[in-house]
């Protein structure tokens, strides 16, 4: 079943990357692993995925461990709520954090990628719907924290992600990625970051596609890819 799910995953998301004038190979499908049993990731891994995303740092140190040698040969995502006590842990588990929302952990992230030696990538989560159920800056406190985290050195700032509230009708969120992917713009013209925000991280099994046509450069799927969820193992 995965390796039919995946390969027409890439199929729809090389037709929603040319539908808006975009190489295939300029979006990543990131595959979510919250609550998926090993045997499934396995399964991707020897499919060809690469790129994971886990939400929870306690789940994934269960999996991270029992995959041995294979960690290796992949890069893993976290996309989920990071309480500042488990970023220690993150930091060694993950190659990089799309869920930082605030300058204080941005500060601790920073500080222990550099005890570990480990330049760490993150994506900077913003709530472009104002959605009081989601976390994330608001577009107005982006460029602030920017102009604050430029003075950390050991976390490159290479994109943002987004959640958007859950809507029955996917083209309903389109302008929310258009938001985000507007927002981006409007900060590498504004700031002259370099080599500036180049990542989005926004798209899910239900929605990649209008994603894609957005902007998205990260999308994040796991039901289309793995079925339906399980029960979670840790939190």
């Amino acid at each position: 079943m995965i390796p039919q799910n995946l390969q027409e995953l890439k199929s729809r998301i090389a037709e929603a990357a040319q539908k808006s004038g975009r190489r295939p190979e300029d979006i990543r499908l990131l595959a979510v692993t919250k609550t998926v049993p090993m045997e499934r990731i396995r399964e991707a891994i020897s499919s060809g995925q690469r790129l994971f995303g886990e939400n929870y740092v306690q789940e994934a140190v269960q999996k991270l461990e029992s995959l041995g040698d294979l960690y290796h040969e992949t890069t893993w995502h976290f996309i989920g709520h990071l309480q500042r006590n488990k970023a220690k842990l993150a930091v060694q588990l993950f190659n990089c954090i799309e869920t930082v929302d605030n300058l204080k952990l941005a500060r601790v992230l920073d500080r222990h990628a550099k005890a570990a030696g480990k330049r760490l990538s993150v994506y900077i989560q913003v709530n472009v719907a104002r959605d009081p159920r989601k976390s994330g800056l608001s577009p107005e406190e982006l460029p602030i924290f920017l102009t604050q985290a430029a003075e950390l050195s050991d976390i490159d700032i290479c994109g943002l992600m987004t959640m958007p509230p859950w809507e029955p009708e996917p083209e309903s969120l389109r302008r929310w990625f258009r938001a985000l992917r507007d927002l981006r713009d409007k900060m590498n013209a504004g700031l002259g970051h370099s080599p500036g925000l180049k990542e989005l991280s926004m798209g899910m099994s239900q929605d990649f596609e209008i994603a894609i046509e957005e902007g998205a450069t990260v999308v994040r799927i796991g039901t289309a890819l793995f079925g339906r969820r399980e029960c979670s193992i840790g939190s």
